[in-house]
């Protein structure tokens, strides 16, 4: 946002009217440019001018940065990788000249970008960065910097080791050597302990093991494990966003091992990190991709240099030792110096030679064929995966032609057009900032949420009944809920595939209320057909899913309420709701919106059939007088005797 700022600002300063929203639309491939050239910058200084025009042809069309670097990505990572390529430059230059300019501009870069590293770079890098208000103390609080922080200390002493060698007899170096590691050792461990008993410093912090361990996170911080891009990431995403460049990435590290000096070693302490964390989280290929697109530029322009240069070299012999000129002067002398053997001229023209013709040509067919695929699986990733946007779904028929599902903008249009402009909405935090911003509505919680007992009350309403969840909305004061749906459509990211995270993170905080268990079958199964858990198939998240689906045959080989995602015909096709109301359902049944029933005015009233309770009647003197004459006739009949004349 600073970035974005300041250059809206310069362009505004030198009278180019621009908008904000353009600057930020445009913000990550203008620095992907940038990324590209700091990569061949640094490239260069690692091997080679033609290493670096191909990493920074590598950088510009790899999966791996295209899908963070495409117009309308305003995010951290758009310019992160630029930052990153351009300090680790400037930290290069500066280790080869040892010039102070250079590290004091490695500086300024590491406090635009903010990592870590050492010495004097350390120190004002540490400083300068700790100026960011979203960094603050972390650098010095959490566990992620304190092997930097060792690093930096174990540097301080040895040179104070050698300051101390050199004015010090061997026998009271020795001494004062170990006397110094004990104290040292022994100082480390209680400060340690006393910051981690204080609660100053958390040395397993969620982060740090989310990182090391997804089995400690997934028990622990679910919330950061449920996250997509937190998962292992398989070879089929490697191959994905790196193509060929997995196999020719380690013959790059080989070579700048094979030939080591300072900044690659630098390098290849990168590569192994950057490896490790890539095949632990998904989201770290992002940092992984630089480096592979260097080396790999490195063994491909190795080989060109190994097969392509013997031409040239030919063209330009080298010039001939002074032995060789005293053997033309003396072409009588048969005999040769001692220790020279004389070679005949078939033996020179075959080292001369060297490789074939033949081998080189399909060498650099080879090389050139892998380049020509790699390109054109760059593009095809390019053009199909990272060239839409994440609001619009495209589907393909069995004849190519490509289908458009906008349910998601259809639904998010709706909720602008038809709530009130204060209403709140209650989703999985996945949508929070597609709804704030396409349907300027408040949202509970959203991608930067980082409060996990916000969250966990969410996902303990999706996971409970529809009356304990009633209770949670209203005390939230809760409009609309909306939900993911991809039974009709086969879409596989809808809420119920990603319903055992909401347990989950509800378990971590609600675990009298909710557990995990109850959610699988006695055999430790998920499913939602009539084999599920009874608690599954009522709790909220499962009956806004499936309300009105076991209605819907989608087509004739199927039952219905059969659900394309799961390929299981639902287990509660009767569902009716008591606090909730159905408001929209999108096309496609992609996206479904509930209304939150408000409380009635006045308590219902029980509608009981009602009993008659008869009661005596009033009756009047005439009536009664009538009735007694009435009874008497019938006397005096019952008697024979005759009435009396009125």
């Amino acid at each position: 946002m600073v970035t974005a700022g300041l250059i809206h600002y310069i362009l505004n300063l030198l009278h180019l009217t621009v908008h904000i929203r353009d600057v930020c639309v445009f913000l990550a491939p203008v620095f992907s440019g940038l990324t590209a050239i700091s990569t061949f910058l640094l490239t260069r200084e690692l091997w080679n001018q033609g290493a670096g025009l191909l990493a920074a042809c590598f950088i510009a069309i790899v999966p791996g940065y295209i899908s963070r670097s495409v117009a309308g990505s305003f995010d951290n990572e758009g310019i992160a990788i630029f930052a990153l390529q351009f300090t680790y430059y400037l930290w290069v230059k500066s280790v080869k000249t040892g010039s102070v300019f250079w590290t004091i501009g490695c500086c300024l870069s590491y406090f635009y970008m903010v990592r870590v590293t050492y010495s004097t770079f350390y120190i004002v890098g540490l400083i300068l960065s700790m100026q960011v208000p979203f960094v603050g103390f972390q650098p010095i609080r959490t566990s992620e910097h304190m092997a930097a922080a060792g690093v930096f200390a174990l540097l301080q002493a040895y040179a104070f080791l050698q300051y101390l060698k050199d004015r010090l007899t061997r026998q009271e170096f020795q001494t004062l050597f170990f006397l110094g590691i004990s104290l040292a050792a022994c100082i480390v461990f209680l400060t340690v302990i006393y910051l981690t008993y204080t609660g100053y410093i958390a040395p397993w912090s969620g982060r740090f093991y989310s990182l090391w361990d997804t089995g400690y996170a997934k028990i622990h911080i679910p919330i950061i494990a449920s996250v997509s891009e937190h998962q292992p990431t398989t070879w089929v995403s490697f191959f994905f966003d790196l193509h060929i460049l997995v196999c020719t990435f380690p013959a790059g590290l080989w070579f700048c091992i094979k030939n080591i000096n300072d900044e690659r070693v630098f390098v290849a302490l990168y590569a192994i990190s950057a490896v490790y964390f890539a095949g632990v989280m998904v989201r770290l290929m992002l940092t992984l991709t630089p480096v592979v697109c260097m080396l790999s530029a490195v063994a491909f322009s190795s080989v060109f240099e190994h097969y392509m240069g013997d031409d040239t070299k030919r063209e330009k012999p080298p010039a001939e030792d002074s032995s060789d000129e005293d053997d033309k002067r003396n072409s009588g002398n048969l005999y040769d110096k001692a220790g020279k053997v004389r070679k005949h001229v078939s033996e020179q023209e075959k080292a001369e030679e060297g490789l074939g013709p033949n081998i080189k040509s399909i060498v650099t067919m080879l090389m050139l064929m892998l380049l020509m695929m790699f390109a054109v699986h760059c593009t095809w990733v390019t053009s199909n995966a990272y060239s839409s946007p994440s609001v619009v779904l495209a589907s393909y028929n069995h004849d190519g032609t490509r289908n458009i599902l906008d349910d998601f903008r259809e639904a998010y249009y709706w909720l602008r057009q038809n709530t009130d402009e204060h209403a709140r909405v209650m989703s999985w935090w996945d949508y929070g900032y597609q709804i704030a911003g396409m349907a300027n509505r408040t949202t509970l919680v959203d991608n930067n949420t980082w409060n996990n007992s916000h969250i966990a009350l969410v996902g303990k309403a999706m996971s409970s009944n529809e009356s304990a969840a009633y209770e949670i909305m209203r005390s939230l004061d809760v409009d609309y809920v909306l939900i993911i749906f991809g039974g009709v459509i086969g879409y596989s990211g809808d809420d119920i595939n990603k319903f055992l995270w909401m347990v989950r993170i509800a378990e971590g905080e609600h675990p009298k209320d909710i557990r995990e268990s109850d959610y699988f079958t006695p055999q430790g199964e998920f499913r939602v057909d009539k084999a599920g858990s009874p608690t599954l198939l009522n709790c909220l998240m499962y009956k806004m899913s499936y309300y009105r689906f076991g209605e819907m045959q989608l087509d004739f080989r199927t039952p219905p309420g059969f659900d394309r995602t799961r390929n299981a015909e639902i287990g509660n096709k009767d569902i009716k709701f008591k606090h909730l109301e159905e408001a929209f359902t999108s096309e496609h049944w992609l996206v479904r919106i509930y209304k939150v029933k408000k409380l009635e005015n006045r308590e219902a009233l029980d509608h009981k059939l009602r009993s008659v309770v008869s009661k005596q009647k009033y009756t009047s003197k005439k009536t009664a007088k009538r009735k007694r004459g009435h009874i008497k006739n019938k006397l005096v009949l019952k008697k024979g005797k005759k009435l009396p004349k009125k």
